[in-house]
């Protein structure tokens, strides 16, 4: 019997698993995952718990119900992966052998890489999001805030969704009209990026969102720390910002495995072909979603495209043959922007998100680079979609190469 190994039963190892299971002969090949926590989270769902729009139980399940059979869980923690052994160390002293080995643990915010994040003032005056308790803590904060200076900072680019910082913007605005505060609420977003997005002709949507919601939008700010005492985040370059709350998106990192294995970039990602997720230097190692280094947003879309193209790929590549596959970097996420309307983005390595109809030419429903009710509805409704259409590995209509029908190409010609 030959051995599948699989570390990390997150998004990407769950689809992973679940679609190759049935394309796997049980007489041929052996399927183990292994993860360090028994619960799968739905992390979209996060950024709606500071807002009281879920509740933390409505995000979890047990990830053994999710991992079709004939698949093995094992819970545990990852020591170090011996790629010339073809071996994984658990931390518990156990080996596992495996003929072909796919990572897939994710990339995870690390407060502890920026000063004064984890600080005493963490779960106070500093919060996250990207994190279930940090969410939690946040929404219990924000219940009974009476206003003030909220700022929303990302410290470092790549991070998971990379639009959930304005999102949460959008849905803070929102909040705090409906409360009745807004008018004592100042609103800042801080970012390391030039503008409000990674690219240009989105970037120019959503800063003009920012404006008309009189959000100041602070850019080119590479942060240095957070002084909790004084309440300032600083600059690597001396600028200061004064908060009375911290919305923090921290680096964020891939497991430290990655590190001591040798397999991966200074972020702890896997350094793989962009194009077929093959590691490089091994042949038989793979890594999928927000673990390898794919020059794309660390989005649940990536990881459900991607394992789309991986799965024919795998089943050539153990074959021997060629990988014919080819992933063009495909991504779409909805943007929650309150008052019940939504935008939508679709974009590759190559074609930036463009105004347009998605996914029907002419038709939609939903509208790319737009706010509307229909792509409010199609957010809120993903969770349903997550849990029973895309992490069993059902199909899904409308492939992982993104199609250029329906949107306005000249547009990106002129940005």
């Amino acid at each position: 019997m030959r051995q599948l190994l699989v570390l990390g039963a997150g998004t990407a190892g769950t689809i992973a698993v679940n679609k190759l299971r049935r394309r796997l002969p049980d007489d041929e090949w052996t399927i183990t995952v292994v993860d360090s926590k028994p619960e799968h989270h739905y992390q979209p769902g996060y950024l709606f718990i500071p807002f009281g729009t879920y509740q933390p139980d409505e995000v979890i399940k047990p990830k053994a119900q999710l991992i079709t059979n004939g698949v093995d869980l094992i819970i545990g923690e990852v020591d170090v992966v011996k790629p010339d052994e073809s071996i994984v160390v658990l931390v518990d002293g156990a080996e596992l052998s495996y003929d072909q080995l796919i990572i897939a643990t994710g990339t995870h915010p690390r407060l502890d890489q920026t000063e004064g994040l984890d600080s005493r003032h963490y779960g106070e005056t500093i919060h996250d999001f990207y994190t279930l308790d940090g969410a939690t803590r946040l929404a219990e904060v924000l219940d009974g805030w009476k206003g003030g200076r909220l700022v929303v900072n990302i410290v470092e680019m790549p991070i998971k969704c990379p639009v959930a910082a304005l999102e949460f913007m959008f849905l803070a605005d929102a909040f705090f009209k409906e409360r009745g505060i807004r008018d004592k609420v100042e609103l800042t977003y801080v970012t390391p990026l030039d503008g409000a997005f990674t690219k240009p002709l989105a970037a120019g949507y959503l800063g003009d969102m920012l404006d008309r919601r009189q959000i100041a939008l602070e850019t080119d700010f590479m942060t240095m720390e957070a002084d909790g005492d004084r309440k300032m985040l600083v600059s690597y370059d001396e600028r200061e910002i004064p908060y009375d709350l911290l919305v923090t998106v921290p680096v964020n990192m891939g497991a430290d495995f990655v590190d001591r294995s040798g397999l991966g970039d200074e972020l702890n990602h896997v350094e793989v072909d962009r194009h077929t997720f093959l590691s490089d230097g091994h042949d038989n190692i793979f890594a999928l979603g927000d673990a390898a280094n794919l020059p794309t947003s660390k989005a649940g879309s990536v990881a459900h495209f991607a394992v789309d193209v991986f799965v024919d790929n795998f089943v050539q590549h153990i074959k021997g043959l060629p990988m014919t596959g080819s992933f063009d970097g495909h991504a779409n996420c909805f943007i929650e922007t309150g008052n019940g309307k939504g935008m939508l983005i679709d974009f590759n390595y190559d074609v930036e998100p463009l105004p347009g109809k998605y996914p029907l030419p002419g038709i939609g429903p939903f509208s790319l680079l737009k706010e509307t009710p229909a792509n409010h509805w199609g957010k809120r409704g993903f969770k349903w979609t997550y849990w029973n259409v895309l992490l069993p590995g059902r199909h899904l209509p409308f492939g992982p190469d993104m199609s250029t029908k329906g949107k306005r190409m000249q547009e990106m010609a002129s940005s």
